[in-house]
């Protein structure tokens, strides 16, 4: 079965009703340029009332270490997404193991989609022990996710099914209910990230969108 997240949570009534329609996990996003930012608090507040086998994964943008162990200790994130070059090179680079150097030792790294077209992406034997999972998200004018744009899946789908081999792949960047399908009939990746293509607005899940993407990718499951 295909992992889902819903990303871009900032309210308990629409954290409830993605795990109600069967989310996986849910995503907040810590990154002071996104209409989807939350805080600390009320990110804690939320995560309170979910069930523990619901992943909670804080969604970060050049953030370094401290920062972000500090957001996880404030909030009982489970893991974190990175967006942007100096998250990971800080993480990597680091030889303390995830739990001590972020406060979680479920990583997941962002990188654009389309950059598989120019060539693979290096993982190495240190990286590979320290990351859950490659997110493949597309790039909009400088945005980092939520741009409600997709990347090539066609023009990158050798190239997911090799690095399947090493880690697993969740596929992000325009996804909605009437696309997802022919995502992973194409890709056939670990898991799937929506956001704003489940929105009534910014920052707003559609209630009926949420769960019609779920089921869409429940059905999609069932013919792959």
């Amino acid at each position: 079965m295909t992992w889902i997240k819903i990303c871009g949570i900032t309210n308990l009534e629409d954290a409830l009703t993605a795990v109600d329609a069967g989310a996986n996990a849910l995503g907040f996003v810590f990154y002071d340029k996104s209409p989807r930012k939350v805080e600390p608090a009320s990110v804690r507040d939320i995560i309170e009332h979910l069930p523990e086998h619901i992943e909670k994964v804080g969604v970060f943008v050049d953030a370094d270490g401290d920062h972000i162990r500090d957001v996880v200790s404030q909030t009982g994130l489970t893991s974190v997404q990175l967006h942007g070059r100096q998250s990971l090179q800080s993480l990597l680079q680091d030889s303390r193991p995830s739990l001590e150097h972020i406060g979680v030792s479920k990583v997941i790294p962002a990188v654009p989609g389309d950059s598989l077209k120019e060539g693979g992406v290096l993982i190495t034997q240190n990286a590979r022990e320290k990351i859950f999972a490659l997110l493949l998200d597309a790039q909009s004018n400088g945005m980092f996710g939520g741009t409600g744009t997709t990347f090539d899946w066609k023009g990158t789908r050798a190239m997911v099914q090799v690095i399947s081999l090493q880690l697993p792949i969740i596929v992000a960047g325009g996804l909605t209910e009437l696309n997802v399908s022919e995502a992973i009939r194409i890709l056939q990746p670990f898991g799937v990230d929506v956001s704003s293509g489940v929105e009534a607005s910014r920052g707003k899940k559609d209630p009926e969108r949420v769960r019609a993407f779920i089921e869409a990718v429940h059905h999609a499951d069932k013919h792959v």
